[in-house]
């Protein structure tokens, strides 16, 4: 472990500004980031946010749940969803390559591509899914004087702000963030939680088991989908920096706020008083809430609509680092030019989609828990089964030194179709799906998924391997 403190943390001329770095390997020499605490209070401020607690929300008006077994799903899943964002964020100081780079090892030089465009769209639209949670709170302060779409743009502009500047400053913003928001999310349980109810189970029939493993996979996409940029926020850490530490720092920091305000924003679906808010979303439910405060409590609601800032500016720095990974043409356009171009797309996807958000949230959930599910089983075989945490990290950027890919690419495909066949989507069920709960569906698509690309990973990697 370094001896440096972060009193004599030094900060390079580079990277006073807008930070010129970007997938780049930080070498061991370079890195100065020696708070590893940082682990915890940055993805502690992310969760910390609006958008937790309207995914809670989701288990009793859209899925129809009751509270046990709804609490029973958001314990089971988080944990499943955050076991892969932590072991990811033990890569970054190890190797000082950021998250999609780390995918050239398996999917190849152009494979990874294909990756790392999966994930500027999922970036994006989380970004889009947080600022709708925000500007739903603001028009909602305001009686509707502000309406939806310039409180999407607030909230857009506040966000870049930061993320534009980089690393350093990402880390700085979301070591405080988390603050405030714990307070407030304390108050709003003190005025509402006398009135929340534990809601009968539904009868267990299979259309119940249907919707508890639905929003199971929504709960599963909301954690594990930090884990195609986990890396990216501790690559400056010191090479020996523990990785027990650093897993369990990054566990806690996700699933502590999950699990606590997804079960906030259950329970506050079951307050009979806010039954119409619990139609419209987790920031009219909010709103509700704190109403009893009067002045005091639009304060807060304010403060909440910009906690999404804190969920977001990850979501924009990675979005510019995924765009430098499509080749060296990207690579050389800074990664704030793109991290820029990212917000000026979520904004333009935010505020057509804000009319429908429930159905927006949960459909966009479950799409995020579909790809990441065999994508990140195709990174975990390939370092504990195939390069036993071994890496050449000079090859990061030599397209011939990487492999070819193609089991990684076939894999991934394989996955893809298993989320085909176990899909349960709005407008479409998949013939898996189909047979478990008529004509509904049961889905079980990212578990499918997963299972599909891990045995044709394990098929097909030794067979690339000999033939190398």
């Amino acid at each position: 472990m370094s001896t440096l403190s972060p009193a004599t943390e030094t900060i390079p001329p580079a990277e006073s500004g807008i930070e010129q770095r970007g997938i780049e390997r930080v070498m061991p020499h370079e890195r100065a980031h020696v708070r590893v605490f940082d682990n915890f209070t940055m993805w502690l401020s992310a969760n910390l946010v609006i958008s937790t607690v309207a995914l809670g929300a989701l288990a009793v008006p859209v899925f129809g749940l009751g509270f046990w077994d709804s609490l029973g799903v958001i314990v089971l899943f988080n944990v499943l969803g955050v076991l892969p964002v932590a072991f990811f964020a033990t890569l970054g100081p190890k190797l000082g390559l950021r998250q999609m780079t780390i995918s050239r090892y398996s999917f190849g030089w152009h494979g990874a591509k294909i990756m790392a465009l999966f994930n500027v769209a999922a970036c994006i639209g989380w970004s889009a899914v947080n600022v709708i949670v925000g500007a739903q709170i603001a028009t909602a302060i305001s009686g509707g004087a502000v309406p939806v779409w310039a409180g999407i743009l607030l909230i857009a502009v506040l966000t870049t702000a930061v993320s534009l500047y980089g690393y350093r400053y990402v880390h700085r913003y979301e070591r405080y963030a988390w603050m405030p928001m714990a307070a407030i999310f304390l108050i709003v349980l003190f005025t509402a939680g006398g009135q929340m109810q534990a809601l009968p189970t539904p009868v267990w029939t299979m259309a119940h088991v249907a919707s508890l493993v639905s929003f199971g996979g929504a709960i599963f996409g909301f954690a594990t989908g930090w884990s195609s940029y986990a890396a990216d926020y501790n690559v400056n850490q010191p090479e020996d920096t523990s990785a027990k530490r650093v897993f369990w720092l990054t566990f806690f920091g996700v699933i502590v706020p999950c699990m606590l305000l997804e079960s906030l924003g259950l329970g506050l679906t079951t307050v009979t008083a806010f039954g119409k808010a619990a139609q419209s979303g987790g920031g009219a439910l909010l709103s509700e809430a704190l109403q009893p405060l009067g002045g005091a409590g639009k304060v807060l609601l304010l403060l909440l609509a910009l906690s999404v800032i804190a969920n977001n500016i990850p979501n924009d720095y990675s979005a510019g680092l995924s765009m430098q990974v499509l080749g060296r043409g990207f690579q050389k356009i800074n990664r704030a030019v793109w991290t820029l171009v990212g917000a000026v797309v979520y904004v333009l996807i935010a505020i057509p989609s804000a009319a429908h958000f429930n159905a927006t949230l949960e459909n966009f959930l479950l799409l995020v828990a579909y790809w990441l599910g065999p994508w990140a089983i195709i990174l975990i075989l390939e370092h504990a089964v195939f390069r036993r945490g071994r890496y050449d990290l000079d090859d990061w950027n030599t397209p011939h030194k990487l492999p070819v890919g193609w089991a990684a690419v076939i894999a991934m495909a394989a996955g893809l179709f298993g989320v085909y066949l176990g899909a349960a989507q709005s407008l479409f069920v998949g013939p898996i799906a189909g047979l478990l709960n008529p004509p509904y569906g049961m889905d079980i698509g990212f578990e499918l998924g997963v299972v599909f690309a891990a045995v044709c990973y394990l098929l097909l990697r030794p067979i690339e391997l000999r033939r190398a």
